[in-house]
């Protein structure tokens, strides 16, 4: 496992299109992703501890955002060849295990990821209502192990000053996570 960091927020950068499949048997895109007030963009996969560590954070968080007018989709964009828990068997069965607010959705192709930039699990890319990037920052303070409860929600907190003003924080801490799993071919 590599640990990665994703570079800073590259304010402004639209959104890009996709059209995926989704755990729940339908196809989700750009367009039916987002919610009025902007949109949450998140690479994730089963088994990374990163991901792991945080999953029930990110599901509390999505569900807040919703209120606020922010819409999520989570992009699973691993190969599962070489780690099994993130076989699309597995990735409906978690999202069911823990009622995922949001569609999650599987990038085989990987073209997504590379589109988007993204470089590891989990990553953010938050948007505002004109799709233009805002934030690019960590969950919070959580690592292989989630932070204490009391900890700063930065993710939370950005999202929703771009929910209730269109502009994320100047100031961003980058995240960290488990390198994507690119294929061989």
């Amino acid at each position: 496992m590599v640990s990665l960091s994703p570079p800073v927020c590259d304010f402004g950068r639209p959104a890009l299109y996709f059209e995926l499949p989704g755990v729940d048997g339908r196809r989700h895109s750009l367009a039916s992703a987002r919610g009025p007030q902007g949109l949450l963009v998140m690479f994730i996969c089963n088994h990374c501890p990163y991901v792991k560590a945080v999953i029930h954070r990110i599901v509390r968080d999505t569900r807040e955002l919703a209120v606020l007018g922010i819409g999520s989709i989570a992009i699973m964009s691993n190969d599962p060849g070489d780690y099994p828990e993130d076989s699309w068997d597995n990735m409906v069965a978690i999202s069911r295990e823990l009622a995922f607010p949001f569609p999650y959705v599987l990038d085989g192709s990987q073209a997504v990821a590379k589109a988007y930039g993204a470089v590891c699990t989990p990553d953010f890319f938050g948007y505002n209502a004109r799709l233009e990037l805002q934030y690019r920052g960590r969950l919070d303070e959580s690592r292989k192990e989630a932070a204490p409860e009391s900890v700063r929600r930065d993710l939370f907190e950005a999202m929703r000053q771009v929910a209730l003003t269109g502009i994320g924080p100047a100031q961003q801490t980058a995240g960290i996570g488990c390198s994507i799993k690119w294929s061989a071919a």
